[in-house]
């Protein structure tokens, strides 16, 4: 069930992205190469767990799928923008993402740049859309929010962190922080974004944060591991380079053994944070064991 539902999420998501970087905009623009550069960045397929996250949350609170796609189309801008740029020479220098060459490889650094500014700016496009939501209020909130998890309090300065913490000395708490603001600030937008556009009581939506900062933790740990002792075929990128970049992860704190331990911890107080919500949090429970036990 869970995984039929990450594909339809996926599908729905994917067909809306194409029709918002159509290659002629109904405004007669068309960005050309940029253009290319981002559909190559954005259309690439990955498990489009981000946007699954806003349309399932919104789902727990009565919103059929189609309002919260726009939302979810958002998201996974900033998502793949954030890769674009993670990808750069300056950054994390890959050369393959999702089984192909990076977009810098693909195309040429400038226009991966441009093509990471294109999509971060057309994420908060969307959310201004009368058709995001009916609510002024509940878009000027989403942008918010997203400018929150995406910008120097959040994806960026989390990014920012991790780059110094390849010259420094990180303690466990220290990794937990670059982690939560790197990967998980995204991830808690994402779920509480369908909290937000479903008008969920603050009491839900503090369970969803809650679930959603243990689910950014485990995520980041699964990625980890996955680094230290997954095949890159399988995978679909470099493994093995945390190590060689001597970056301070829960696998050099601990060691697999206790970053597994780790893992499955934070999968059950994921868990547990949906409990008051009920069997009608189901969906949500099996993300949780379906970022712990993924392999790619």
């Amino acid at each position: 069930m869970f995984e039929a539902r990450l594909a339809q999420a996926g599908k729905a998501v994917e067909g809306r992205l194409r029709e918002l970087l159509a290659a002629e905009r109904a405004g007669g623009i068309e960005a050309g190469r940029l253009g290319e550069a981002m559909r190559y960045a954005t259309l690439s397929g990955g498990k489009r767990l981000r946007p699954f996250l806003v349309i399932e949350s919104a789902a727990l609170f009565g919103l059929a799928p189609a309002d919260a796609l726009n939302a979810a189309a958002a998201v996974e801008c900033i998502h793949c923008y954030s890769l674009v740029h993670d990808d750069l020479p300056a950054m994390d220098d890959d050369d393959f993402r999702r089984g192909r060459a990076t977009v810098h490889k693909a195309f040429d650094e400038a226009t991966a740049i441009l093509a990471g500014d294109g999509l971060l700016t057309l994420a908060f496009e969307i959310l201004a859309r009368p058709e995001t939501h009916p609510d002024p209020g509940v878009r000027l909130e989403l942008v918010a929010h997203l400018a929150r998890a995406a910008g120097w309090e959040g994806m960026a300065g989390g990014q920012q962190l991790d780059l110094e913490a390849e010259r420094s000395k990180q303690d466990a708490a220290g990794v937990a922080r670059i982690q939560a603001l790197k990967t998980g600030a995204l991830i808690s937008f994402a779920a509480e974004a369908g909290a937000i556009l479903a008008g969920a009581a603050a009491e839900d939506r503090r369970r969803i944060r809650t679930f959603a900062e243990k689910l950014g933790l485990a995520f980041q740990i699964a990625d980890d591991i996955l680094d230290a002792v997954g095949d890159a075929a399988t995978v679909g990128k470099a493994t093995g380079k945390d190590a060689a970049a001597g970056k301070a992860t829960f696998i050099s704190l601990l060691g697999i053994s206790l970053a597994r331990e780790k893992l499955a911890q934070l999968e059950a107080e994921a868990i547990a944070a949906l409990a008051p919500l009920g069997a009608r949090a189901g969906v949500l429970k099996e993300a949780a064991r379906f970022v712990a036990r993924r392999r790619s």
